[in-house]
């Protein structure tokens, strides 16, 4: 068995696209995952799959709440080493690390969609596109940052979703277990 770890965007936001943590879990174990649990309302989900290919359990996922909530959710599946490597790969100083952002992407987009979207910058927003993430530390906090996961998305072509520090580090301590 694999263990991986869901990440849903855009539910339980300002009243938006409501999904119960208890009846997404379930829902998620009728369509054969195993050992499923949440963490917080926003969207992650730990389980444990023996199927090898994560596009195929994104979709399974997504279709899945489709069918039961009534509306699409981009789902972001990584195994456990992955965001592993994610979270290890953070290129900020030891200072930033613990204010910094994770926007993981559900693929690693393409070369020339990477340079042009490292163009744009603001002075007091500094990220890294590394593969399937982009590492975010803005200062002044997330709320007020100039780049969002809709910027990118649109820039990078794939289907984002943001993480903060404290989240991602309770994802990979639960997923230990």
């Amino acid at each position: 068995m694999i263990t991986y770890i869901a990440l849903l965007r855009g539910i339980n936001v300002g009243g938006h696209k409501k999904v119960v943590m208890a009846e997404l879990r379930e829902l998620l174990l009728k369509s054969g995952l195993k050992n499923v649990t949440t963490y917080i309302q926003s969207g992650n989900v730990i389980f444990q799959s023996s199927n090898n290919n994560a596009k195929a359990l994104e979709e399974s996922i997504q279709k899945s709440i489709l069918n039961h909530f009534g509306f699409v959710v981009p789902v972001t599946v990584k195994s456990r080493v992955e965001l592993s490597v994610i979270f290890d790969n953070n290129p900020f100083e030891t200072i930033n690390k613990a204010e910094s952002y994770f926007i993981v992407l559900n693929k690693i987009p393409e070369n020339h969609l990477v340079k042009e979207a490292s163009q744009k910058i603001y002075p007091d927003d500094e990220y890294i596109i590394f593969n399937d993430c982009i590492y975010l530390f803005c200062p002044k906090g997330y709320g007020r940052a100039k780049f969002n996961v809709n910027y990118f998305e649109k820039k990078l072509k794939v289907n984002a979703t943001s993480r903060n520090y404290k989240t991602m580090v309770k994802l990979l301590a639960l997923s230990e277990e």
